[in-house]
């Protein structure tokens, strides 16, 4: 039942890590965790250290956790919710156009998963005559690439004959659910109790992994009280990557023009997993989704979604830098350049860069297929900010702005890996999400 103490061992180690990438004082910390005996308790009694290792003197940023200290340190000219409003047809269709441009452009970057770089992609893609990325991935792209992603056998060009599942799509419909059965009144041991029942371990990744384990064992005694904050702050490293990020799509399908409550629905689910950063970043990306509904200026998108981010946050102030390059950009490719000279450091789930792509997408696609083929170009997470970039584009575009051949692939066969849910229509997930919106509106409506 126990985990092996060189796991452990290694979990500490990227703890420390952690903690230093997020301000604290870890000083001397590497040090002693190399001298310690390999025990649980002596483990156990360092990762309480670790945890408690104080902030530096010299961090300037102030990063809270808390919902209502978050919203303290927001803009407060920020405008209160609804920003827009739309027909309640219109919402309906902008939702099911935005989930489905999400499912595409997942499918087209899955392949490339393997975190490259535009160069590498653009390389192979012209050997390949592929270029630019107009289509789903062709094999011969791969081979130029010399690196695949293991769901290539069923994500390349020719051989799609299904939404393949993958944990981004999982996500969406996680939330959805989520959403039907509570609305917006959902807590986060409704997000635990979901993920236990319908969310196989396999299918998630660091924090998510980490805390479902966490929650699994702690089912085995039901009615003993745990703590949630204790498992996110221990024992779990890397709690500022994206995995929170890719799970709040419908949560800004739910909200069109209702940033803020998009970002505190996103808030709620992604504090059960990450902190600072992991949170912020589904913070935005889910008000992003939701201003994109009836925000017309595509940078005034983002700009409306950082008045939900922490002013004095390392994420404000990347985010604000890469809103900044890509407006003085000439095209796309130049934006990319911009934000990867300064920030391509932060590759494959480390958000930073990859939120810098998604504004350079929307600010440069003329329609929704090519704007999917400039962020999946762009590399690192391909089919994660793929995916994110296809909610984006499908909210902003709406309906009727996505060619049939991109969906013709699937043969309205939709495939997920959460447990118990046996809706393999395509079509018929997307008319769920659509009707999300009107779902939230009429509980608002009820409350007030």
């Amino acid at each position: 039942m126990f985990p092996s103490l060189t796991l452990l061992r290694r979990a500490l180690e990227l703890m420390i890590e952690t903690q230093a990438e997020q301000g604290h004082d870890v000083a001397g910390l590497g040090d002693a965790l190399a001298a310690l005996p390999d025990s649980y308790d002596a483990f156990d009694a360092f990762a309480t250290r670790v945890a408690a290792a104080p902030l530096r003197a010299d961090w300037p940023y102030v990063e809270p956790n808390d919902l209502d200290a978050i919203w303290d340190e927001c803009d407060p000219a920020r405008p209160p919710d609804p920003i827009g409003t739309l027909p309640p047809a219109e919402a309906a269709a902008r939702a099911e156009a935005a989930f489905l441009a999400a499912v595409c452009g997942c499918i087209l970057g899955k392949p490339l998963e393997v975190n490259p770089t535009l160069d590498e992609i653009r390389a192979a893609a012209e050997a390949a005559g592929a270029w630019p990325l107009d289509d789903y991935v062709p094999e011969a792209l791969l081979d130029a690439l010399g690196r695949r992603h293991p769901s290539w056998t069923e994500t390349t060009r020719g051989r799609i004959a299904y939404v393949a599942p993958d944990d981004d799509l999982n996500y969406d419909v996680i939330a959805m659910l989520l959403l039907e059965a509570h609305g917006t009144d959902f807590t986060r041991e409704h997000v635990v109790d979901l993920w236990l029942h319908n969310l196989p371990p396999g299918w998630t990744f660091g924090p998510e992994r980490t805390l479902l384990t966490k929650a699994t064992t702690a089912s085995l005694l039901p009615g003993v009280p745990y703590d949630m904050e204790m498992w996110v702050g221990r024992w779990n490293p890397r709690n500022e990557l994206c995995g929170a990020a890719i799970r709040v799509d419908a949560y800004g399908y739910a909200c069109p023009g209702r940033p803020a409550l998009a970002a505190e629905l996103a808030w709620r689910d992604a504090g059960w997993t990450h902190r600072r950063t992991g949170i912020y970043g589904a913070m935005f990306i889910a008000a992003a989704i939701a201003a994109a509904f009836v925000v017309r200026d595509r940078l005034g998108i983002f700009e409306t979604a950082l008045q939900v981010v922490p002013r004095r946050s390392r994420f404000y102030a990347i985010t604000a830098d890469c809103l900044a390059m890509v407006r003085e950009a000439e095209d796309w490719l130049d934006g990319y350049r911009r934000i990867h000279a300064k920030y391509g450091g932060y590759g494959h789930c480390w958000i930073y860069q990859e939120v810098g792509t998604l504004i350079n997408t929307l600010r440069f696609a003329p329609d929704v297929a090519t704007g999917l083929g400039m962020q999946v170009a762009q590399g690192n997470d391909t089919d994660c900010f793929g995916e994110i970039a296809g909610s984006l584009l499908g909210a902003y575009f709406g309906p009727g702005n996505l060619d049939p051949r991109w969906l013709a692939p699937f043969n309205d066969d939709f495939r997920t890996a959460v447990a118990g849910y046996d809706e393999r229509s395509l079509a018929a997930t997307a008319r769920r999400m659509g009707a999300l919106p009107g779902r939230v509106e009429r509980q608002l409506s009820v409350v007030s």
